[in-house]
């Protein structure tokens, strides 16, 4: 989402950094590019105007300009102002000290309310919670069906309507359900509109002072840069919003949203939706966005992505793996596996610091996932004994893999070919001074 942001940002500080001596005139400059860039990425311009000129009264100061490393000194200032914009440290849902915590979901209509449930019902289950989903909105055709759906995929429970025509009676015996059967966290999936009007804004006030939730969290579209500002703004006003979430990151929108929306309400984004499945969705860290946008990286979410999807005994198994020179082309497949559970590779690249910019002839996302659909067909068109050990596949071998995959000759060559290039730089990696190395090879 926020691509062409960092790749501004980055020309512009790259500039800055290569200045043996800042001026005022020239942070100046600098700071009239970060603004163009800021407007054509949809932050409001009244936000831009402020933070550029928070930037510009610490870059001008005394321990930046004469300090040894100037340039650098702008870009820790620039991210120490991004970071503070979008709410300078992560804020979580603190549940209740009585359970269970009630969560209330609101928002226009095609946010992505409902799946945003789903994706929060997900999350807090995997972290041992026992939750319920309550089916409130009772104005969109397929809404009830779409979130029992939901439930039944990641098997959490759904309070559906029974006879009830008002919301309010559907919620308050959803509530009492969380009470008297010790539910943890109960998440409730209100109506929305396509645009705000009275009659949805007052059925959100009374939902609210009937059933005191401890959160009412906005779901913002990004894709609908700084509308969804405005409107979370008029949201907030009524109902007095506790967080945001923000959806369809993993779009092409300009980013506007992500930058602006937390100074424009007060209320802090919370969790960012990135991608259609129910996995795609991760807590927003205001630090780490900013490293990110600055293109930093963001090494810790990658950790925390990795130890989910990743058991320290696996990672041990490759690891000794790689060092007896035992790993294989099943490894090999099974590792794939393994990376596709962590998103898509573009997202991974951006997490480690200078890679995706080193790596200028990088393939689009599709291609990637073409080249990485056709290893694995190639791999499991083999028996287990040509996995185990490719050494012994001969000519009229590699035309029954070939054929049964749906590739080529050819591309079976060029597998076979890396597989063998890449264990003779493991072997180089694991002895002598390099095990630290292969350990850490083994671990990614």
């Amino acid at each position: 989402m926020l691509e062409n942001l960092t790749k501004r940002l980055d020309s512009i500080l790259k500039n800055v950094r290569g200045k043996g001596l800042l001026t005022e005139q020239n942070i100046d400059e600098a700071l009239k590019e970060v603004r163009l860039a800021l407007l054509e990425a949809d932050v409001h311009f009244k936000i831009v105007k402020s933070f550029i000129e928070s930037v510009r009264a610490k870059a001008v100061g005394k321990e930046v300009l004469e300090s040894l490393t100037p340039g650098q000194q702008i870009v820790k200032v620039v991210w120490e102002e991004l970071a503070l914009l979008m709410g300078e440290k992560g804020v979580g849902i603190a549940l209740a000290s009585q359970p269970p915590t009630l969560l209330m979901l609101v928002g226009l209509q095609g946010s992505g309310k409902t799946t945003t449930a789903g994706k929060l019902a997900r999350l807090y289950k995997r972290q041992g919670k026992r939750v319920l989903l309550v089916a409130a909105d009772l104005q969109r055709p397929a809404a009830v069906d779409q979130l029992q759906i939901l439930g039944k995929n990641i098997e959490v429970p759904v309070a559906l309507p029974q006879s009830e025509k008002d919301p309010v009676e559907v919620i308050t015996r959803a509530a009492a359900q969380g009470r008297e059967q010790g539910f943890d966290i109960v998440i409730i999936d209100t109506a929305g509109r396509l645009q705000i009007d009275e009659p949805l804004m007052e059925e959100l006030v009374r939902i609210k002072s009937k059933v005191l939730p401890h959160e009412i969290l906005f779901i913002a579209d990004a894709m609908t840069g700084q509308n969804a500002v405005n409107v979370a703004e008029t949201f907030h006003k009524r109902l007095g919003l506790t967080g945001i979430i923000l959806t369809k990151t993993e779009g092409d929108a300009r980013g506007g949203a992500i930058l602006s929306i937390r100074a424009a309400t007060g209320a802090p984004v919370k969790f960012i939706g990135t991608g259609e499945k129910l996995d795609a969705f991760e807590p927003f860290h205001p630090d780490r966005m900013a490293s990110r946008i600055l293109g930093m990286g963001d090494v810790l979410s990658l950790i925390e992505l990795a130890e989910q999807n990743y058991s320290k005994e696996q990672a041990e198994v490759l690891q000794e793996k790689l060092r007896s020179q035992q790993f294989t082309l099943e490894d090999f497949r099974q590792q794939m596996k393994q990376i596709k559970k962590l998103g898509s590779l573009e997202k991974i690249l951006e997490m480690i610091p200078g890679v995706k910019s080193s790596m200028k002839e990088l393939p689009d996302q599709d291609q990637m996932d073409k080249e990485m659909r056709h290893i694995e067909a190639i791999i499991c068109s083999m028996t287990l004994r040509e996995r185990e050990d490719p050494g012994v596949i001969n000519g009229s071998m590699r035309k029954r893999i070939a054929k049964g995959s749906g590739t080529s000759v050819q591309e079976v060559n060029r597998l076979l070919k890396q597989f063998y290039e890449a264990k003779k730089m493991m072997k180089r990696f694991s002895g002598g001074k390099n095990k630290g190395l292969a350990r850490m090879l083994g671990r990614f």
